[in-house]
């Protein structure tokens, strides 16, 4: 009598018929690995060459003369990789922990895992510095051949199928609407492109219940690369699977759980192996500045909603990017028509593909896709899922060989489409181009491959047809985008790796005296993020991540802020720069910007650690001038009540005065231009500075005036000079702006001739400093007991030792990280460990863990398999 069948033998049976089918739908035989390749590489080919021709036809970088920059792609992330360059050269200011370089000392483990993860940002390394923005185009570019490539392949997993046809399908996810309009500029998020195949082939493999490891692998992949798309990625995934287990002939419900169970599993271990990744980013965002608040105002209309189904167009309507070319398009159509596909597949696909773009109307999915946050920005960031459901929808449809009268009447619901959305913004001249040019060559080329008994050559023609149709039509597409994209005034690049750029970088690196005092290549700005790009030491900084500490203190001392502090700027007044030790700054003449000619201001410095004996002074007066003065620890500046002495009368307001909104500029020939007037009196001789952090209009002092841009709560303008007292030691200030704008009583301060430099003489520095990688170390002169201030901010993640005692977290003073001294210390070090870094490791060694167990199980069933059994007796 033979046993009955164990379990495990079972999955094995299991598995030995899953493996055909497994070949079957996109591997290849033994032996020719290349035609398995063949598909996928046609796909990225297509879609890279196509992007490629777009933007050569329109002459944009890097293949025409047009900008080396577009819109963030040049403000923020290219100066992000330029430091990734530093770091792989191992000429960064910092390392992987911290960045000495930006907002006067700022964390960087979570910029580095949020914005530099994509595998393909590591061609930084392969090209000289000053063509880093090059390599930031590739990351896109491979990113559109990469997702393409996957892709092609998932499909082939769904439902086996010849390769071309895959491809084609699979351009038009490579180059969907949402990376050439929302993709395109963020390069991290590009790998949410290629992750969503990724994570598609990894449940399918769980349905075929093989490689459990290598999926857990492929998911730790996905949400490493970029875990903000990844997790995007994963929940259209876990939809999709679902939708397959419901609807395909997976087996009995017990299979279908225990398929599910796997995919869960294999997700669970996949984003543990990942965990560093999140639990450093989350640390992070709990102690980052809050972003301004995201106003969300309601779902799109529904033909605009249903317009973005068409190709070619650009819209400024909020929308989610969903066009996925006009051969997915004709598909997509004909899918409830195709009467191969079985009912309960159709409605079920239909269904996942209705339910995901009403989603993306309803606020509370919102939150869902985007991590419980709604952003700042588009709402319709996971927009590339539903294009990816589409293409699965549109390669079911092929698959299944529709009938000509089912492509027809995918053809007529089509036109249907486009004549209804005739009107909408999304719909263009390019629009009815590609939809109705290239869909009526791609529906005779379908036309002619339907049905049976087509002749070689007839196939071949119509074959190359498609082929030319969709590239051409995806070309096409991507150059009309960034036409219609490059005349809206917002997504004009600012300067980024100009002849002035790499000048100033040269000049900056000539006098760089770090540690002993910082170079600041601000406060002028040729990108976001001047000191990753141009090297220094200075207060610019534009992170999701920026830490609130960081964003507080600055500002508290003098310097602006963009977004509500997550755009720090540099110090702008000659006192801000040397309590933080800028030796040297890199000035712009008022009125010059950006292409103007930039001026070296140099002044006293002090050191970046000062040592204060006794106790440091109490919390006094509540303006910028009494803090700086605290922190220098002298009396620098003479700081008068302002009095109205001209131009609109001005109305009391608690600590300041309200102006009457100004009517105007004056017309020519007059003497000033409306405003009211101020005075105050100071020292002749000494600088007059102004602090009115929330005011927007017109500043003007006794040597020169600007225009202030200040918004509560949201643009800080820095404190700022306005020229010299006059010999009569009086100080005329003129304030004009729009509304009912608020001047503080003590907005002026006066720094009379000396006083910096004679307090920065009266500091005490250390012996010996040294600074670097995420730590410091320091020799002082032992005396009596007092405070260490670092002319740092006091960021959660430190912790100082003094004389090889133990680690203690510093405290703030004025916003700046403060250690206290006992009586004779002669050694100070401090070190930076990101915050959620070990918890992350924690967990990612317990997912590997469970891989590893998982594959030594897998080892040992199989090698069981194999032994041979002993002969007989």
């Amino acid at each position: 009598m033979s046993p009955t069948p164990s379990a495990p033998q079972e999955g094995v049976r299991a598995r030995e018929v899953a493996r055909p089918r497994a070949r079957a739908g996109g591997g290849a035989p033994a032996g020719r690995p290349w035609r398995a390749a063949a598909a996928p590489g046609l796909a990225a080919l297509l879609s890279m060459g196509a992007y490629c021709l777009a933007l050569a036809a329109y002459g944009s970088y890097p293949l025409g003369p047009r900008s080396r920059a577009v819109n963030d792609l040049g403000n923020q992330f290219v100066p992000f990789h330029a430091r990734l360059w530093d770091l792989l050269h191992g000429t960064a200011r910092g390392d992987l922990f911290f960045n000495w370089g930006s907002g006067y000392g700022v964390p960087f483990l979570p910029d580095f895992v949020t914005y530099l993860m994509n595998p393909l940002s590591w061609l930084v390394e392969l090209f000289p510095r000053e063509l880093v923005d090059l390599p930031v185009f590739l990351v896109t570019l491979g990113c559109v051949g990469l997702g393409a490539a996957a892709m092609t392949v998932l499909l082939g997993r769904l439902r086996p199928g010849p390769g071309v046809p895959r491809a084609l399908l699979a351009v038009g996810y490579g180059l969907c609407a949402w990376v050439l309009h929302d993709g395109y500029a963020d390069p991290m998020w590009m790998w949410g492109l290629v992750s969503l195949p990724l994570l598609g082939i990894a449940a399918d493999w769980c349905l075929r219940r093989v490689r459990w490891v290598a999926g857990t692998l492929l998911v730790a992949l996905a949400w490493a690369g970029n875990f903000y798309t990844a997790a995007m990625a994963t929940l259209a995934t876990g939809l999709v699977l679902a939708v397959r287990l419901l609807t395909e002939d997976a087996g009995p419900a017990g299979a279908r759980l225990r398929a599910a169970g796997r995919a869960a599993g294999m997700a669970a271990a996949g984003i543990a192996l990942a965990a560093p990744v999140l639990t450093v980013t989350f640390a992070a965002s709990r102690a980052a500045q809050p972003p301004p608040e995201a106003v969300y105002r309601g779902a799109p209309p529904p033909l605009d909603m249903l317009a973005q189904l068409l190709p070619g167009g650009y819209a400024g309507v909020p929308a989610p990017r969903i066009a996925i070319g006009v051969l997915g398009l004709l598909l997509v159509a004909a899918f409830p028509f195709v009467r191969a596909v079985p009912g309960r597949v159709r409605a079920g696909w239909a269904v996942l593909a209705v339910g995901v773009a009403v989603s993306f109307g309803w606020r509370p999915a919102i939150l869902v896709w985007h991590g419980l946050a709604l952003p700042n920005g588009s709402p319709f960031r996971a927009a590339f899922v539903l294009s990816g459901v589409l293409v699965m929808m549109a390669w079911l449809a092929l698959a299944h060989r529709p009938r000509r009268r089912e492509l027809a009447a995918g053809a007529g619901l089509v036109a249907v489409v486009l004549w209804c959305c005739r009107d909408r913004a999304a719909v263009g001249p390019a629009t009815w181009v590609v939809a109705a040019g290239g869909g009526a060559v791609a529906l005779a080329a379908l036309l002619a491959l339907a049905g049976g008994g087509v002749r070689p050559r007839v196939r071949a023609a119509a074959t190359g047809a498609l082929v030319c149709a969709v590239t051409a039509g995806a070309a096409y597409t991507a150059y009309t985008v960034t036409a219609v994209r490059d005349a809206i005034p917002w997504f004009r690049p600012k300067l980024t790796l100009t002849q002035g750029a790499l000048a100033t970088r040269r000049g900056l690196l000539a006098r760089d005296d770090w540690p002993r005092s910082r170079t600041d290549p601000g406060p002028h700005e040729f990108a976001d993020n001047d000191p990753l790009l141009l090297g220094g030491e200075g207060g610019a900084y534009y992170s999701s991540y920026v830490p609130a500490a960081t964003a507080r203190a600055l500002r508290g001392l003098g310097a602006g802020w963009y977004i509500r502090g997550r755009h720090t700027l540099s110090f702008e007044d000659p006192v801000g720069r040397a309590l933080m030790a800028v030796s040297s700054s890199q000035l712009t003449p008022p009125g010059g910007g950006p292409r103007g000619r930039y001026t070296v201001a140099r002044g006293p410095a002090a050191p970046l650690l000062a040592v204060r004996r006794g106790p440091l002074p109490a919390p006094g007066p509540d303006t910028v001038f009494a803090r700086q003065e605290r922190v220098l620890g002298a009396r620098l500046y003479e700081v008068p009540r302002l009095v109205p002495a001209g131009g609109p009368a001005p109305a009391r307001a608690p600590g300041g005065w309200l102006l009457p909104a100004a009517p105007g500029a004056a017309p020519p020939g007059a003497a000033a231009p409306a405003g009211t007037v101020f005075t105050a009196r100071c020292t002749p001789g000494g600088q007059v500075l102004v602090y009115v952090p929330w005011f927007a209009g017109e500043v003007a002092g006794p040597g020169t005036g600007w225009r202030a841009v200040g918004r509560w709560d949201t643009t800080a303008n820095p404190l700022r000079r306005l020229g010299t007292v006059p010999a009569d030691g009086v100080v005329r200030v003129r304030f004009a702006g729009p509304g009912l704008p608020y001047v503080p009583e003590r907005a002026v301060g006066c720094l009379p001739p000396g006083r910096l430099a004679a307090a920065v003489r009266a500091v005490e520095g250390p012996v010996r400093l040294t600074a670097g990688g995420h730590g410091l170390a320091a020799r002082l002169r032992p005396g009596r007991a007092g405070t260490t201030v670092l002319t740092l901010p006091a960021v959660p993640g430190w912790g100082c030792s003094v004389d090889g005692g133990p680690a203690r977290p510093p405290r703030a003073f004025e916003g700046l990280a403060a250690v206290p001294l006992p009586a004779g210390a002669a050694r100070l070090e401090c070190a930076y460990t990101p915050p959620g870094l070990a918890a992350g490791l924690a967990a990612s060694g317990a997912g590997a863990l469970a891989a590893g167990a998982v594959a030594g199980v897998g080892a040992v069933r199989r090698r069981q398999r194999f032994t041979p059994e002993p002969p007989p007796e």
